[in-house]
């Protein structure tokens, strides 16, 4: 049977030629409705010159429609492929900017939309015709039903310029994309499904019959059944082909089994025409399911009803049914004033109705009739007037009226005289409504986010409120009145007004003061009655309050300018929290930490010096003393505070801390203890063991050299231990007695055995990267709540295969993920820590050879509490920047338009969830024709939330992003501008602070993916920059983060180095650094060829070492190598040189590197070798860092080299790369059969020289790997197969790198006494160098040129 694609009008349709008769004949209707003209913007029957012939096809002839019963698989393709846009279409669409293409949805098939091209003339009639309606849904939520003047391509067209898209051109082809109806979608006909599916509860195919069982007349038969809310939902039998169901209400029926019947039951609706409907279950589970969901809809009364978000215009009919209906949610809906809302008279119970968002434009006077009402929400709609029959409302208590266009209030609303509580924030007054002073019984008054300019504090006198909200109002002055007439008011919230200076002092029963974001540098405060301050984020240099707070429990001072703490503050006795970090203050009074009453104080980040050496009895359960200049503590602080379980005193200059109790025996009660960053030596491990109850401790970043087990072992309670940083050559096996510990972090020491810690029940982390282990002495079975092993950056570790079949395949309820890091010499690396969820919300992209071997991308996204959208961003968002720059675009553009394409690239993940980024993308920019010099590299930094990227230029902070948030004036207003609500914390509706932030589409486009984008020329100054999520930067500023990284030659190391400073410093949240070094030469810019790769030797070397003789003195090279390495296989031809080696050699000149440095080589077929990094132009970079967890890659289909998954989170991290020193470093990998010299890895060639590019690895340099273009793939010339490798135990191949051992046989080897081990050394070094003269003394020219050579060993 020939099936023809028809392209009828609008809509790509698919007919059947043969057919004679319509099994859904509804589906064939509404195709031959579909039926109109390409373009809706031309004239039916004509067509202009040039046009497209598609824009001028006539309707198709009227066609039995296909049965969609009996499509098979190449009818499918056919008829998707159908519905595409053509290239004509295209063209057509590209040719004018008023013209574009919309997809409408079918409800009955809305995952197949059709394209329509029309022009921004084009109105829904046009396109739906007479017979039915186009719809509109934004971000997956409610659907509207478009107006018939309404032009769709205009507001798609709108939609996507509040998007963010600034070009139309490029707005066009956004919207030319079928995935945007996951952003905004149109549909011909409200889809069924919208609103309902949330709410079904069960659902299943079975046999049903209506009416009596007596009557023969009734048949069963099998029905759809569904039972949602409080209905039973069944499909007709007639008129299955539309759809159509019967709704059976079941509150106040009966639900009877059916003794006659197996697994039957009988339901029954109330009133005196009820309905019953019989329905046969399969079986016993089904029917006993069904019995009891239902028995409970049925014998409650429901009195409250929530019908939001479900696109009503109309209330539903099987809503009247619910007779003492007391609450209904309508939120989020389009009820309109003239139909639906009306219909809410009918519940004389109703007590408390939400209307809010509901687009209403006018108060609905209806609502008036309803006597019962107490509480109404009209909130989020676009009010701009109260009606005066709004004053008959007498039983009203609560009204809100937030987020709508409202500047006056009818004097009619005196009337009310039981309201309450009255909500006009976020609406157009300029002054306080005078009607308020007539409400009496007012006690909240609520005028946040509207236009007063000034407050009138005596105009308050008049009102009876209690609490007054004024916040986000630009205040400027603030006038002073008479304290008596004030009494009434015990609460004010003027936080984000623009204050400068306070004085309310007038207010004498004041209780709670929030004034937090201002500008305020005097703060006068009557302390009376005050109970609570909040004055955080100002410029306070002077806080006045008389008299003294007796009352006062809580103060916040955190973020001002002052210098000392208050005087007044030792004469409150109630006060229990005291926050003033952030601030200048350089002493803590005696008095403070003594009081009876503070339980709380939190001092960091301030300069003081020098504690009381003594305490008197203190109440403190909490003290931070962190970023301060402490070198000591009280001695007897852990002696008189013996109520202390938190204490932070990171980042000072500790040397020593106070002992834990008098005697051994004694024990206090801190369970916290957070030393990170100071001077503290082996002597204070010994006053550790005093603190039995210690859950967490924290002594990273200190001088420690030995942990005394026999004081580790008295730590019974420990949790979490962090000693990374430090100089420890081992861990304790006492260790086995914490047997609460699950995370030991202990990176960056010197630890060269494996500790113990596998056996620990409960471990779930260990980090020992960056370290010197040798082996891995693993347990039979891996604890079984183990997530993550990380031992990267351990160069010299051993694995056999038993370990790693171990840590490859893990037990058959758990998986582990191998993450491979690079050689020690890292110029760039990143890491990730969760949180204390133990979920990791946060991903790094790291792709050094982008687009081309001058390119780089780096980026780290932030998910806050969602771990999808950052996997998400990881993974696509490098293929969008290629795409973006693929299209030839503006180069100022390609990076916003990245980000506004993924938008649409999140799909339904980005509309209730979204995520911060930052993006750094490094390329070459080539001078024009005629200029000297070759061009410069330039960084091009995009941000959006919180994630950050900050550049160390010449040692000083350089940011490179910028946090959008509405405390500038310019997000506000264009935030108010869509009537959004923003809420106390700042977020707007409650949802995220940050204005420009990835995801969230339903709050578009109040939040909008609009990235901040920075563009840098990097000098010979810039030494690095970094990438950060929000919790790094909220704890450590850039200044301090490029400090205490600048000296680390670890990127890896520097990447950990910050992560564990923010946790120790108070982050429990998800975090994620990525730390990239730079080297930037003058002569960085100068362009030449690539030469051809070196010639390879004609006999096959036993060794590859670089030469540092014959070399210009601009470029330096490394020395030759005097160590002991491996022997390449004497069957090592030249064409296999050529293949795996002259191929993905670096065509960069390397750098100057310690003596007798080395790099290892991976077999054939494997990833491409290390090669050295530019030390002459370019910048350096070496990437390494944890992989994702997905084994997959996005472009490639095969696995990821070194990364072994099935999907779960947990993860271990090996580096088994050899160590650049000075002696023989390789890998050794022995199996349980086999000699231990199945594998060794080796020395590179070194590169040729040639244009500076951006890293020591290019697209070319993978052996026939395309470049990954997904960030979970690591850098591809850094050897992170040679993990598989050991892990495959690879056997001896006929020829190439494994025919001969690549390490002598211990069997074999010579056994030279230490007294004669220097001579031999000598001999072998005098014989390399006449070999080396006499293979490749041909090659003196090449050392003329700067180029370095290889030499046997």
């Amino acid at each position: 049977m020939s099936i023809p694609a028809v392209k009828s009008g609008n809509v790509y349709t698919l007919t059947s030629a043969n057919s004679s008769a319509s099994v859904n004949s509804l589906l064939g209707r509404r195709r031959h409705r579909h039926k109109r003209n390409l373009s809706l913007g031309a004239p039916p029957t004509t067509s202009s010159p040039g046009a497209s012939s598609a824009e001028a096809a006539s309707p198709a002839p009227s066609a039995s429609p296909l049965s969609t019963l009996s499509l098979d698989r190449k009818t499918f393709l056919r008829q998707k492929q159908s519905k595409q846009l053509q290239a004509a279409d295209k063209s057509w669409v590209r040719s004018d900017l008023r013209r574009g293409c919309i997809h409408v949805h079918d409800w009955l098939m809305p995952s197949h939309p059709r394209p329509v091209l029309c022009t921004v003339d084009t109105t829904a009639r046009d396109i739906a015709g007479r017979l039915d309606a186009l719809f509109i849904q934004l971000h997956g939520g409610a659907v509207r039903r478009l107006g018939d003047d309404e032009r769709p391509l205009q507001i798609l067209n709108d939609y996507l310029s509040n998007l963010g898209f600034e070009d139309g051109w490029r707005a066009q082809e956004e919207g030319m994309h079928a995935e945007i109806g996951c952003l905004i979608r149109f549909y011909f006909g409200k889809p069924r499904s919208v609103g309902g599916s949330e709410r079904v509860q069960l659902s299943g195919v079975f046999n049903v019959r209506k009416g009596k069982l007596a009557l023969p007349v009734n048949r069963w038969s099998k029905r759809q059944v569904t039972l949602s809310g409080t209905c039973l939902i069944v499909s007709s039998v007639k008129h299955a082909h539309t759809g159509k169901m019967h709704i059976l209400p079941l509150i106040g029926g009966k639900v009877e089994e059916v003794k006659r019947h197996s697994h039957c039951l009988a339901f029954s609706s109330a009133g005196p025409q009820s309905q019953t409907y019989y329905v046969s279950y399969d079986s016993y589970t089904e029917h006993l399911r069904w019995h009891r969901m239902a028995s409970k809809i049925a014998s409650q009364r429901v009195s409250s009803v929530d019908l939001s978000c479900c696109s009503l215009e109309e209330l539903p009919p099987q809503l009247f049914y619910s007779h003492d209906l007391t609450h209904l949610n309508l939120k989020n809906n389009f009820m309109s004033p003239h139909r639906g809302v009306p219909a809410l008279t009918r519940f004389c119970k109703l007590r408390s109705l939400s209307l809010s968002n509901n687009a209403l434009s006018e108060f609905p006077l209806s609502l008036c009739d309803i006597p019962s009402l107490t509480e109404l929400n009209l909130s989020g709609n676009r009010l701009s007037c109260l009606p005066a029959e709004v004053g008959s409302m007498h039983n009203l208590q609560t009204l809100l009226l937030d987020g709508n266009l409202l500047s006056l209030l009818p004097t009619e609303l005196s009337s009310l005289e039981g309201l309450t509580y009255l909500g006009l924030s976020f609406n157009s007054f300029s002054c306080v409504p005078p009607v308020l002073e007539k409400l009496r019984g007012l006690e909240r008054l609520c005028l946040a986010g509207n236009q007063l300019s000034v407050l009138d504090v005596a105009g308050l006198q008049w009102l009876p409120v209690h609490y007054v909200d004024l916040r986000l109002n630009r205040l400027q002055e603030v006038t002073v009145a008479d304290s008596e007439q004030l009494l009434h008011i015990t609460q004010l919230d003027l936080r984000d007004t623009g204050l400068q200076e306070l004085d309310v002092t007038c207010l004498t029963r004041l209780e709670l003061l929030r004034c937090d974001r201002n500008s305020l540098s005097i703060l006068r405060v009557s302390g009376h009655a005050l109970k609570s301050l909040h004055a955080a984020h100002n410029e306070l240099r002077r806080l006045e309050i008389q008299p003294a707070p007796e009352n006062l429990t809580f103060l916040d001072l955190c973020r001002n300018k002052l210098s000392s703490v208050p005087d007044w503050v030792c004469e409150t006795s109630r006060l229990e929290v005291l926050d003033i970090n952030y601030n200048c203050i350089t002493e803590l009074p005696v008095w403070l930490l003594s009081s009876g009453s503070l339980r709380k104080l939190l001092a960091g980040w301030n300069d003081v010096c020098q504690l009381p050496e003594r305490l008197e009895s203190s109440q403190l359960e909490v003290l931070d003393l962190q970023h301060n200049r402490l070198t000591e503590l009280p001695h007897n602080l852990f002696i008189q505070a013996q109520s202390l379980r938190y204490l932070n005193v990171s980042a000072n200059k500790m040397v020593d801390l106070p002992a834990a109790s008098t005697s051994e025996d004694a024990f206090s009660r801190l369970e916290e203890l957070y030393v990170t960053n100071n001077s503290l030596t082996d002597k204070c491990i010994a006053l550790l063991s005093g603190h039995g109850l210690l859950k967490v401790l924290h002594l990273a970043y200190n001088q420690l050299q030995t942990f005394t087990a026999s004081k580790l072992a008295r730590l019974e309670l420990l949790e979490e231990l962090d000693v990374s940083g430090n100089r420890l050559r081992s861990v304790p096996t006492t260790i086995l007695s914490c047997q609460r510990l699950h995370t030991l972090s202990a990176h960056s020491n010197c630890i060269n055995t494996f500790p113990e810690v596998l056996q620990l029940p409960e471990i779930k982390c260990v980090d020992l990267s960056c370290n010197e282990l040798t082996d891995v002495t693993l347990p039979e079975t891996l604890p079984p709540k183990l997530l993550e092993l990380d031992l990267t950056g351990n160069p010299r570790l051993n694995l056999d295969h038993k370990s790693l079949e171990l840590l490859k395949y893990g037990e058959p309820t758990q998986t582990s993920l191998w993450k491979v890091s690079n050689t020690p010499g890292r110029f760039h690396g990143y890491t990730e820590a969760s949180g204390v969820r133990n979920k990791l919300c946060v991903a790094a992209l790291a792709q050094d050879s982008f687009c081309g071997i001058r390119e780089a991308l780096y980026g780290v996204f932030d998910g806050d509490r969602n771990a999808e959208v950052p996997h998400l961003l990881q993974c696509t968002m490098g293929d969008v920047l290629a795409e973006e720059l693929h299209r030839g675009q503006r180069q100022e553009d390609y990076m916003s338009n990245t980000f506004l394409t993924m938008q649409r690239k999140l799909g339904t993940a980005g509309q209730r969830m979204g995520g911060a980024a930052a993006l750094c993308h490094i390329r070459h920019d080539p001078m024009a024709p005629g200029e000297h010099g070759g061009g410069c590299f330039t960084l091009k930094a995009a941000n959006v939330g919180r994630c950050r990227a900050v550049l160390c230029r010449d040692g000083r902070a350089m940011e490179l992003s910028d946090v959008h948030t509405v405390r500038e004036e310019e997000e506000y207003r264009r935030v108010r501008q869509h009537n959004a609500i923003i809420t106390e914390d700042n977020k707007v509706s409650g949802v995220t602070d940050s204005t420009r932030i990835l995801g969230y589409s339903f709050l578009c486009p109040s939040v909008t993916p609009r990235p901040h984008v920075s563009t840098v020329t990097l000098t010979p100054q810039d030494e690095f920059f970094l990438l950060g999520t929000r919790g790094l930067w909220e704890l450590l500023s850039p200044a301090e983060a490029i400090e205490a990284v600048r000296n680390v030659p670890d990127a890896l190391a520097a990447a950990k180095k910050l992560v564990t400073l923010a946790q120790s410093y108070g982050c429990s949240d998800s975090l994620c650094a990525v730390v990239v070094q730079l080297s930037i030469t003058e002569d960085c810019c100068c362009f030449c060829e690539p030469p051809p790769p070196p010639p390879s030797p004609g006999a096959p070397p036993a060794a590859l070492a670089y030469s540092s003789s014959g070399v210009d003195a601009g470029i330096s090279l490394p020395p030759t190598s005097s160590g002991t390495v491996s022997e390449l296989s004497s069957e090592f031809s030249t064409s296999e040189m050529s293949s795996e080696v002259g191929s993905t050699a670096s065509s960069e000149e390397p750098p100057p590197q310690p003596e007798s440095q080395m790099a290892p080589l991976n077999p054939a077929g494997r990833v491409a070798v290390r090669r050295p990094a530019n030390g002459g132009g370019g910048f350096h970079r070496q990437f390494s860092g944890a992989l994702s967890d997905n084994g997959l890659d996005s472009e490639d289909e095969e696995p990821i080299a070194g990364v072994f998954s099935n999907g779960s989170r947990v993860e271990v991290e090996a580096d088994v790369h050899c160590l650049l020193r000075h002696d023989c470093t390789h890998i050794h990998v022995s199996g349980a059969n086999e000699p231990p010299s199945s594998l060794t890895a080796l020395i590179p060639p070194p590169a040729p020289p040639s244009s500076p590019y951006l890293g020591g690895d290019s697209g070319q340099g993978t052996l026939g790997r395309r470049g990954r273009a997904n960030g979970s793939v690591a850098c591809q010339g850094r050897n992170q197969d040679l993990i598989e490798e050991a892990a495959d135990a690879p056997v001896r191949k006929q020829g190439g790198y494994f025919n001969a051992p690549a390490q002598p046989d211990p069997d074999d080897q010579l056994i030279i006494p230490p007294e004669l081990e220097e001579e031999v050394r000598q001999i072998i070094q005098q014989q390399q160098q006449q070999d080396s003269t006499k293979i490749y003394g041909v090659m003196a020219h090449e050392r003329q040129r700067n180029k370095p050579q290889i030499f046997p060993s």
